[in-house]
């Protein structure tokens, strides 16, 4: 299948879950996950229509921008961001969805400023406290939330989270229930629900996130078809 066809199917399947869960299949954003993949296939999946392209690598990412591969769609950044790239990604992408610590927000804050920007963020919850992975523990994403309050070159948006891999079908329902239930609580008692972004569910995942409360899915595979990852290094499928 192509990518266009990919992207309708996905975009059923997105109508599917939200119905079930009675929302508007419109208020949920699609992203593309493109990291590896190149500039033709970004430019073929905003042909077809897709929301936004979201980039884990900051080299692969600077390097598509050169070939103006993301032109027509919002760009995300979606993977882990270190302290020392921050500025190669503050200002140049729409939306960093993987703040998941002080020092990193701290960061952006810095270099926001000296660019006189504001840069629009979302705190990473590691909802399955996975030492491997980044993200504010569940506990600490109201402390977060309220550190981001008090910027003035950052703007929360939201929240995001990347579950455990799932061994069963289904099994990371009950932790996109549990983010949701902290996106609704800092909206309200924090931000005057002005949070618009809850961004979880990737290929295998998504329809459960819909059904969840995201209003935003991060999709690869299921779109851009299966990567070919480097020997030992193959990661959950985004």
């Amino acid at each position: 299948m192509s990518i266009k066809e990919n992207i309708e199917a996905v975009r059923e399947k997105i109508a599917e879950a939200a119905k079930a869960a009675g929302r508007d299949p419109s208020s949920i954003t699609l992203v593309g996950a493109s990291k590896m993949n190149d500039a033709a296939a970004c430019r073929e999946a905003i042909a077809a229509g897709i929301d936004a392209l979201g980039e884990n690598r900051v080299q692969e990412m600077t390097e598509k921008l050169a070939e103006n591969a993301y032109d027509g769609a919002p760009l995300y950044f979606i993977g882990h961001l270190q302290r020392n790239k921050v500025k190669q990604v503050v200002g140049k992408v729409a939306l960093i969805q993987s703040v998941g610590s002080d020092p990193l927000l701290d960061e952006i804050e810095k270099q926001a400023e000296k660019l006189g920007i504001v840069q629009d963020i979302l705190l990473e919850v590691n909802v399955g406290g996975e030492e491997a992975k980044s993200g504010y523990e569940p506990a600490a994403v109201f402390a977060a939330a309220l550190r981001a309050k008090g910027m003035a070159h950052v703007r929360l948006r939201g929240l995001m989270t990347v579950p455990p891999i799932e061994t069963e079908v289904g099994q990371n329902l009950a932790n996109f229930q549990k983010v949701y239930r902290l996106y609704v609580d800092i909206n309200q008692k924090l931000y005057d629900n002005t949070f618009d972004i809850l961004s979880m569910g990737m290929s295998g995942d998504y329809a459960d996130a819909v059904r969840a409360g995201a209003t935003m899915v991060r999709v690869g595979t299921a779109i851009f078809g299966h990567r070919a990852y480097p020997a030992a290094k193959q990661e959950g499928t985004v």
